[in-house]
């Protein structure tokens, strides 16, 4: 193997380059994310994680470790890290398929086939494990020794600044050139860092050829198609991989994220180049970066403006800037009275400030004017429920899921309204949108109301894991102690969900106030 270079180099590092060349020209090394966007950088002291005590921060650190040590090259022993993660890990569902994900989408198939064995709920990890291998999987299993080596080559290439030594080390590897999709897609990626766009774009074509349904395959495609003197070209492969059905919520983002990139790379006009920079970095959720980068995307067309207002109002808003938020969608809005970015803030705003009818208003208008996402209808649904008007709201969320197969939110809904079918829209839920702790609680009260106390503690471990100040998940846990004969433990936990929520009836009911 190459001689390895430490040097861990993180996202905004690989996206920007030093600040002096941002301040020269602010798009030369703009790239798309690489796959390890957002690591951790932790002190590498090993502790080896105890099955009984490994708590929601020794996962993370353990993980950490493991990825700063594959960022070094030092992948036998990232490996090896991974490894024991997964078999110390205590029956942890929602921590096997996170690490599953992660795993692939590092090359390490055979670990993410590990954790994904351990899954109990197999209603949720079937429906995940189709993704992940549409996704990721190469066609041919590779062995350990394999995935190691190939390990070595990605690290190489992302992170240590070796990306050309590490292909032509690869290229000549002709047994694993020859028989592997993956081993391909490593070179189509090395060949990009490289700079040498047309023996990329051959080695990413023979890994398609070879594993036509791999995802992330057509998804480097457009990568290096929007390199290319024509980069609109790579627009049609991603809008391709957005038909696709059952797209997770973040792999959705990473394309979206891509598709904010190569628009960006096609515009001529320097205001709406810059609108696309801040929508891949809000895509990215680096908040900061697209502020400033809309922030000077000011133009003197109004149709540019419109766009520009209407996406700083949602990076306010996200910002919990909320005053900031409405002023500017207010501007976006008195440019454009259909913009539905606008609409949907202005919503949020009225929503959050319980003015419902108000809020409604602006969800029907963003939703007439919306043909391709389901958030305004979603939006439009949840506001209907707020004004205690079920009926209508179950025929929106009804309609979405007829044409949108795609939307957790909408699952979770129509699991609360159709009893019979609410087991499995709630892991289909899942399924879409794994941290969405709202399904976990969901599934919680389903087992408690079935008097399986032991499966409903499983569900909001993971729930508190996601959100450990989430009300609900303390009144359930008061009424799982309580059925167990624990008074004392249960009144606690109705206190603490009334703390966070001093509205909660349920949890007032529990303690007779």
């Amino acid at each position: 193997m190459i001689k390895n270079r430490i040097k861990l180099t993180v996202l905004i590092l690989l996206l920007c380059g030093n600040a002096g060349a941002w301040a020269q020209n602010p798009y030369a090394r703009i790239q798309p994310a690489n796959p390890l966007s957002g690591s951790p950088s932790v002190d590498l002291t090993f502790i080896e994680p105890k099955k009984a005590t490994l708590s929601k921060n020794d996962i993370y650190n353990q993980y950490a470790i493991g990825l700063n040590r594959f960022m070094q090259s030092n992948v036998r022993a990232a490996y090896a890290d991974f490894n024991v993660l997964i078999e110390s890990i205590s029956q942890s569902d929602y921590a096997y398929l996170q690490l599953a994900t992660k795993m692939a989408d590092i090359g390490f198939f055979n670990l993410a086939e590990l954790a994904l064995g351990k899954v109990r709920d197999k209603d949720i990890s079937n429906l995940l494990n189709d993704e992940i291998r549409r996704f990721y999987f190469p066609s041919a299993k590779l062995s350990k020794s394999d995935e190691v080596y190939l390990g070595e080559i990605f690290s190489n290439i992302i992170y240590n600044d070796q990306s050309r030594e590490a292909t032509a080390e690869l290229v000549k590897n002709t047994v694993l050139m020859q028989g592997s999709d993956y081993a391909n897609y490593l070179a189509a990626l090395g060949s990009l860092k490289s700079g040498n766009n047309d023996a990329a774009l051959k080695y990413a074509d023979t890994a398609i050829a070879k594993n036509p349904q791999n995802i992330n395959y057509s998804k480097l495609k457009a990568e290096i198609l929007s390199q290319g003197k024509k980069p609109q070209n790579a627009l049609k492969i991603v809008k391709a991989i957005k038909q696709q059905p059952l797209l997770t919520t973040e792999y959705a983002n990473k394309v979206n994220s891509l598709e904010q990139y190569i628009l960006f790379k096609v515009q001529k006009n320097e205001s709406l180049k810059n609108y696309h920079l801040g929508y891949y970095y809000y895509y990215e959720k680096e908040l900061n970066k697209a502020l400033k980068t809309l922030q000077s995307a000011g133009s003197n067309k109004k149709k540019t403006n419109r766009e520009v207002y209407a996406l700083l109002s949602r990076v306010y808003f996200d910002m919990k800037e909320f005053e900031k938020a409405q002023d500017i969608a207010q501007k976006a809005y008195k440019l454009d009275k259909n913009n539905v970015t606008a609409l949907l803030v202005l919503g949020d705003i009225s929503y959050r400030n319980k003015d419902y009818k108000t809020a409604l208003k602006y969800y029907e208008r963003a939703a007439d004017n919306e043909k391709i996402s389901s958030i305004p209808l979603v939006r439009t649904a949840e506001t209907y429920q707020m004004l205690e008007k079920d009926k209508k709201a179950k025929e929106i969320f009804a309609k979405i899921l007829k044409n949108n197969s795609d939307c957790y939110q909408a699952y979770y809904h129509m699991a609360l309204y159709d009893k019979d079918r609410e087991v499995p829209y709630l892991k289909k839920s899942l399924a879409l949108n794994l941290a969405y702790k709202d399904a976990w609680i969901d599934l919680a009260r389903v087992e408690i109301e079935k008097q399986n106390l032991r499966q409903a503690k499983i569900y909001l471990a993971i729930a508190g894991y996601i959100d450990e100040n989430d009300f609900r998940y303390y009144y359930y846990q008061g009424l799982i102690a309580k059925a167990e004969g624990f008074t004392k433990d249960a009144n606690v936990n109705f206190q603490k969900s009334l703390k966070l929520n001093p509205d909660y009836s349920p949890a007032k009911e529990e303690l007779s106030i």
